[in-house]
C-alpha cells in the first residue's frame, strides 16, 4: 500500500474514482476544489493498494505545517472505495500518520463526513481516529429531515406558511444569481455583520460547473425578489447552502413558502433534506432562534465533527 500526493496527472482517476465511492459528494471533484486554490495550499492525497488499484482519496491541505482534510469544503476525510473494510482503513490510517510524520507535520485536523452523505455506512474513519487518540475539537450542529418519513410542521410554521399562501407569490428555479446575492449580502451583513462565503463570481463559475448539482430558487411578488435558497444537491441528499429572505418576504412568510416546495414538491423523492449548522464559535455556541425555526420544519439534529491527532 502507497500514499501519493496529488498533481494535475491524477485529475482524471480522481474524479473517475468519485463515481463509485461509497462516501462521495460532488464538491470533492477537482473542479470544485480547485476554485478556490490560491487560498489553500493543496496537498490532497491518493491511497494505492498493493496491486496499484486506488482504493481511498484524502482532499486535503497544509497550513502552518498542520494537515487539514480540505479546509475548503464543508465536510471531508477520506473518500473510500465501497469495496474497502475496516482493517484496511485501519491500515491506510496508520500509513497516513508514519506519512505526516516523515514530513515533518504537527497535526492532523480531521472533518468526519455527516453519516447522511454516506451511500454505504463509512464510518470506519471514526474508528480509526480512535485508535489513534484523536481529540474531539469541534462539533457543529446541523438540522436535518428524513424525507422518507412523515414530516410534521410546528404550529408556528404552518401560521407562517398559510399566511405565505394567500400572498399571491411567484416561485421559480433562477440563474440571476447577481440579485440574489445583492440580498443575501444585505441581510448577512445587517444580520450577522459577516459577508457570504463565496463571492458572485465564484458562486456563478460553480453553477455553471456543476449545473446538476448547484441551484437557486426564489420566490418574487410581482419584479420583487422576496426570498431565495442555494441548494447543493447530492445524490440522496438535498443541502441548503444559501437562505436569504429580505424584510418583505419575511413579513410574509416567503421563505417557508420557498422551503415547503423544496421539501414537499421539489425534493420529496429524496432522502434527506440538511439545512446546515446552526452553531458559532467552532460550535460552542447555539444560535437558539436560527435551530428552532429549521426544527420547526421537522429538522432533527446532525453533527459535523472535527478530530485532531498529533503527529509530532
Amino acid at each position: 500500500m502507497k500514499i501519493v500526493r496529488y498533481d494535475s496527472s491524477y485529475k482524471a482517476i480522481w474524479n473517475n474514482f468519485l463515481d463509485s465511492a461509497k462516501n462521495t459528494h460532488f464538491f470533492f471533484h477537482r473542479d470544485y476544489l480547485e476554485y478556490h486554490s490560491h487560498r489553500f495550499q493543496d496537498f490532497s492525497l491518493l491511497v494505492f493498494n498493493n496491486r496499484d488499484r486506488l482504493i481511498a482519496l484524502l482532499p486535503a491541505n497544509i497550513e502552518n505545517n498542520i494537515f487539514y482534510s480540505h479546509q475548503g469544503i464543508t465536510f471531508g476525510g477520506f473518500i473510500f472505495s465501497n469495496k474497502i473494510k475496516t482493517p484496511m482503513v485501519m491500515e491506510i490510517f496508520n500509513l497516513l500518520y508514519q506519512y505526516l510524520k516523515n514530513l515533518g507535520i504537527s497535526k492532523l485536523i480531521y472533518k468526519v463526513a455527516p453519516y447522511i452523505y454516506h451511500l454505504l455506512p463509512s464510518e470506519e474513519d471514526r474508528y480509526a481516529l480512535f485508535r489513534l487518540d484523536a481529540k474531539l475539537i469541534r462539533r457543529d450542529l446541523s438540522s436535518t429531515i428524513n424525507l422518507s418519513k412523515e414530516i410534521k410542521y410546528s404550529k408556528l410554521r404552518k401560521r407562517v406558511l398559510n399566511r405565505a399562501k394567500r400572498a399571491n407569490l411567484e416561485i421559480s428555479l433562477s440563474y440571476d444569481y447577481k440579485q440574489f446575492w445583492n440580498l443575501l449580502t444585505e441581510v448577512l451583513k445587517r444580520e450577522h455583520n459577516t459577508t457570504p462565503v463565496h463571492t458572485l463570481d465564484e458562486i456563478e463559475l460553480l453553477s455553471n460547473r456543476f449545473k446538476e448539482n448547484i441551484k437557486l430558487y426564489i420566490v418574487k411578488r410581482d419584479m420583487e425578489i422576496l426570498a431565495g435558497v442555494v441548494i447543493y444537491e447530492n445524490r440522496d441528499v438535498v443541502h441548503t447552502q444559501y437562505l436569504a429572505s429580505g424584510k418583505s418576504g419575511r413579513d410574509i412568510g416567503a421563505l417557508d413558502l420557498l422551503i415547503d416546495y423544496l421539501i414537499r414538491v421539489v425534493y420529496r423523492d429524496r432522502r434527506y433534506f440538511d439545512f446546515g449548522i446552526s452553531t458559532e464559535r467552532e460550535g460552542r455556541y447555539l444560535n437558539r432562534g436560527l435551530v428552532l425555526q429549521k426544527e420547526g420544519f421537522g429538522a432533527r439534529a446532525v453533527v459535523y465533527d472535527f478530530y485532531e491527532v498529533d503527529i509530532l
